[in-house]
């Protein structure tokens, strides 16, 4: 397995597929690289080099007991991409991911990259605030880690079906929520209930200010997950020039009920 490690000593596992100009592609919560194959077979195929990473906790990575916060996952970014010495990289990062390669530019500098899509993200607050009342209520994010702690296979299996939209007019075959929580549960429950806190807590309002590349929003209006007003319609207000994508009816998972759709927009942005 190709593999890097970070400055704490942990071992992350990455895929990197083709050739090109490199896209990095940083994933959400509770999955692993996996659920952007068919965006990476996508572009690899179009002449592109596609990279992604299982989050440390998560997939094929080490678990470690601690590091589970922001700064520590764009640092994880920062390592890989030096690694690999990635040079004019497009960041695109799905619901938490988009927290991380939101973090990567704030505390690193755009240097080596060339653009920024934010898919779904969590930015730039998730969590509803004196100051953010259109986020989400504390107690919901209480209740998914005691859900995790008591039955974490269940709670998964139910979450997707929000997750996909499932009795909103979506349809996802009976092997992609296998395959849901299959990925799901190659992580550990440590890193699945901290990541929890990190990606409901972190205030990316500041990082919004110091993204200074081209950037594409793009979220489903449906979004049971991550709610649109509260995430994505600011973020794309808040970062200097950024294009917004809305996907009518669309839900959290729109990387599989629009996968198509999102191939096309991420080759449009990436060749423009």
């Amino acid at each position: 397995m190709s593999t890097f490690t970070t400055r704490d000593g942990t071992e992350i596992y990455f895929k990197d597929w083709g050739t090109g100009k490199p896209v990095l592609f940083s994933h959400g919560w509770p999955l692993d690289a996996d659920m952007w194959e068919y965006q990476m077979e996508y572009l690899s195929s179009r002449g592109y080099r596609t990279i992604a990473f299982d989050r440390r906790g998560f997939g094929r990575s080490d678990q470690p007991w601690t590091g589970y916060d922001y700064d520590t996952f764009a640092d994880d970014i920062a390592a890989l991409i030096e690694h690999l010495d990635l040079r004019d990289v497009t960041l695109v990062g799905f619901s938490m991911g988009g927290g991380d390669v939101a973090r990567y530019i704030a505390r690193h500098g755009s240097e080596r990259v060339a653009k920024l899509a934010l898919l779904g993200a969590v930015t730039p607050l998730f969590l509803k605030t004196a100051d953010h009342p259109q986020g989400v209520e504390k107690s919901v994010f209480d209740g998914i880690k005691a859900g995790l702690l008591q039955d974490r296979a269940q709670f998964i299996a139910d979450f997707s079906s929000a997750f996909y939209g499932i009795g909103q007019g979506q349809k996802v075959s009976d092997g992609v929520m296998t395959q849901t929580l299959n990925v799901a549960l190659l992580a550990s429950l440590k890193a699945t209930v901290d990541c929890v806190t990190a990606f409901s807590e972190t205030d990316f309002r500041p990082d919004m200010a110091r993204i200074d590349v081209p950037t594409l929003v793009i979220h489903g209006d449906a979004d049971q997950i991550v709610p649109f007003e509260a995430t994505g319609k600011l973020a794309a207000e808040m970062i200097q020039g950024a294009t917004l994508k809305v996907y009518p009816g669309a839900p959290h998972g729109f990387a599989v009920t629009h996968g198509q759709q999102l191939n096309e927009d991420l080759l449009a942005f990436i060749a423009d």
